[in-house]
């Protein structure tokens, strides 16, 4: 309901609560406590030098006993409703809230320590509360919907979306259930926010207890020296059980992989990965809350008229129904099923040749195996490249430099702003009219307080209504080298950097009315489409050149080498295809199915794969990029029946790229015209319409998206 939920964008989605309202108390006799006041810092930025960490628990309290006031004075306003006193009212009714949470859910993700934790257990019970209070608020909803009947056709612009948006809200939500069915739904709503808060604590607890410890440098072979400091300083950050330990990251296969020579060492970093969150170790199981959760969503969508839950969540995306994805999913697993058999024949074939015939390719040998490969017959490697892409180079003169040329911004670095962690830099977002529009932070080292994977969020959303300037966030998850070391990444980190910025640029050009509509707030198989079109200026010469220097030398990566490491981009891609194909359907699999159908903790390791086989998925070579139990996009994020979105955006962002190839990859003036009609749009339109006006398409065509993965 409003902003109580809001998706923290990326390649690891998370949960971010914005509900809202307005003043209070301090938290302690003799301090004023700095949430409950706009920041004096340019921007409103959140002061992190001043807040303390006990200070979001009184500050969060405060702003949800504002909400039920502000609430309250709709509610018994004895006006007739209208759009001012009511739409309008309701949608400022929780700035407070909106401010404090959005700081506070933006270090649950990224530095929740042991205070954050325990904060975090205590709100999100209030809030799922005060969200079933405002959901269910009969009064409140006959004024908004005798102004939605009354007034919304004379309304226009972004006060009329901004009506249907609360309105359709509220009905989505069960505002015109009976009584016995709005009761029903507010313990579903409250049992979820307290399963997703459940997953967001044991997954990470798994991941992080799933590390795999290494006795000797020796069984690190194949690893550059990087590496192994780095998987010492990983140790020693996790008590020094053994001199060098190997930390899992989110996703099934771990990239450390396709350099590990001990093939032990591999299956048992596999092993980790695959077993984290199963039950394996007692301790990590999330199959209980997996499977509460999708009976809980199911149950949902009956109460609400679905057959499933899948049908009820994509009633409002641009796919619509779980037909339409299905066909769409079905073309690609046709089309990819081949190639992958072929891919992974060839790579077991090329195993063969130096470990017998006898050779049966495994799972976490398929990266070595295809590293070699690759590095024999295109003669490149991650340890030639990766001196090339210098972090902050990257940022600098990748990241940095593409915004400039195609939309004309600068950017600032403002040290003076402070962060909640050092790792963390602040940059000022100069349009190229010189006029400030943007702070933005970047926070890209892994740490033990950090979930896994890669994201974007906002400290605060673009608003006019509300005097408000964006201050967005980009959140990743690379190594940290040693201290007086560059810290370098691979190229798939790279693209994830331009991918993550790629959605900060949908925050950072928001040009919007109202803080319900504006930035990344549209649907889910929209809003990739941006930051997976920014991928596209990774690899495109002007902007390759200018941050692909050797972190010594300040040399541009010799053009043979570039030529080759280009060309590698699109090697054995059908892997990755395949991967992400084998998640998208499971997470149908799950929301696709009614409440009695849905199997036990014991059985859903069963179902998975049963499912997989259904759809000629079940690959031991190329299992699901995100099994079940640690999926967070599906359980703890807001991507349940929505993984799809990635694949369905990534042909809108081809499409989108190739218009831009068209008429000039670099030209501002296409830029500009992005800006637009998309960038700056948010949610204030149809979002298929924002596409057509922009690309001249009447719809997407997927022709385009097997070619650009190179198959």
């Amino acid at each position: 309901m409003k902003n109580n939920f809001i998706i923290a964008i990326g390649l690891a989605a998370a949960f971010l609560q914005m509900p809202a309202p307005v003043s209070a108390q301090s938290s302690g006799a003799s301090r004023q406590n700095p949430l409950l006041h706009k920041s004096s810092l340019p921007f409103g930025a959140p002061d992190f030098s001043r807040i303390q960490e006990a200070d979001y628990l009184p500050a969060i309290e405060a702003g949800i006993k504002e909400q039920r006031e502000n609430i309250s004075k709709i509610v018994n306003n004895k006006k007739k409703p209208t759009f001012q006193n009511t739409i309008l009212a309701y949608e400022e009714s929780g700035n407070l809230l909106d401010r404090v949470s959005s700081v506070f859910f933006g270090l649950t993700s990224a530095h929740k320590t042991p205070v954050i934790a325990e904060t975090e257990k205590k709100v999100m019970q209030q809030l799922t509360d005060l969200d079933n209070e405002i959901s269910f608020n009969q009064q409140l909803f006959e004024r908004i919907k005798y102004v939605y009947d009354n007034e919304y056709k004379r309304l226009k612009g972004e006060d009329q979306r901004l009506t249907e948006k609360i309105y359709k809200g509220f009905v989505r939500s069960g505002a015109l259930l009976p009584t016995e069915k709005m009761e029903r739904m507010k313990q579903i709503n409250s049992r979820i926010s307290e399963l997703q808060q459940q997953w967001g604590n044991l997954l990470p607890a798994a991941t992080n207890n799933a590390v795999v410890w290494v006795d000797s440098k020796e069984e690190l072979a194949g690893l550059s020296e990087a590496d192994i400091a780095q998987c010492k300083k990983d140790a020693e950050m996790r008590g020094n059980k053994k001199p060098y330990c190997i930390v899992i990251i989110n996703t099934t296969q771990q990239p450390i992989l396709a350099s590990l020579q001990n093939r032990e060492l591999r299956k048992k970093v596999f092993m980790a990965s695959i077993h984290r969150a199963d039950g394996t170790n007692p301790e990590f199981n999330t199959f209980p809350i997996v499977t509460e959760l999708a009976k809980l969503r199911a149950e949902k969508a009956n109460i609400m008229g679905y057959r499933c839950y899948a049908e009820y969540s994509l009633e409002n995306t641009m796919a619509k129904t779980p037909t339409n994805v299905d066909n769409f999913l079905k073309q690609l697993i046709s089309e990819y099923t081949p190639k992958a058999d072929a891919e992974t024949q060839a790579i077991e074939q090329y195993a063969r040749k130096t470990e017998g015939n006898d050779f049966k390719l495994q799972p976490y040998d398929r990266f070595y195996y295809s590293a070699k490969m690759k590095k024999e017959m295109l003669n490149i490697s991650d340890d030639e490249i990766k001196p090339y892409f210098n972090v902050d180079s990257v940022q600098k003169n990748g990241v940095f430099y593409a915004a400039n040329r195609v939309y004309g911004l600068t950017f600032k670095e403002r040290k003076d702003i402070p962060t909640y962690h050092p790792d963390m830099k602040v940059f000022e977002v100069i349009d190229k009219n010189g006029k400030p529009i943007a702070l933005f932070y970047s926070d890209f080292f892994r740490r033990p307080t950090k979930r896994g994977g890669a994201w974007m969020s906002a400290f605060a959303k673009q608003s006019r209504q509300r005097h408000q300037l964006p201050i967005i966030y980009n959140v990743c998850n690379n190594a940290k080298a040693p201290e007086g070391q560059p810290s370098l990444i691979t190229w798939d980190e790279v693209c994830t950097m331009f991918h993550e910025f790629g959605h900060a640029l949908h925050g950072i050009l928001s040009d919007c009315q109202y803080n319900t509509l504006s930035g990344t707030a549209v649907a889910r198989d929209f809003v990739e489409m941006p930051s997976q079109f920014n991928e596209s200026f990774a690899s495109i010469p002007e902007i390759f050149d200018h941050f692909a220097r050797h972190t010594e030398t300040g040399e541009p990566m010799p053009a043979e080498l570039k030529k080759r490491m280009l060309e590698s981009i699109n090697f054995q891609t059908a892997y990755a295809l395949g991967e992400n194909l084998a998640s998208t359907c499971l997470d149908l699999a799950w929301h696709k199915i009614g409440v009695d159908k849905i199997p036990s903790p014991y059985m859903a390791g069963a179902f998975e794969k049963e499912q997989l086989h259904n759809i000629g998925l079940l690959n031991m070579q190329i299992p699901p990029r995100y099994s079940t139990t640690y999926f967070n996009h599906v359980w703890g994020g807001g991507y349940a029946a929505g993984y799809y979105s990635y694949l369905w955006t990534e042909v809108l962002a081809v499409n989108v790229a190739e218009f831009f190839e068209k008429h000039g990859a670099l030209n501002p003036a296409i830029g500009q015209a992005f800006r637009d009609k998309i960038l700056s749009r948010g949610n204030t339109m149809d979002q298929m319409q924002m596409f057509t006006d922009f690309t001249g398409m009447k719809s997407p065509d997927a022709s385009g998206l097997l070619k650009a993965r190179g198959l």
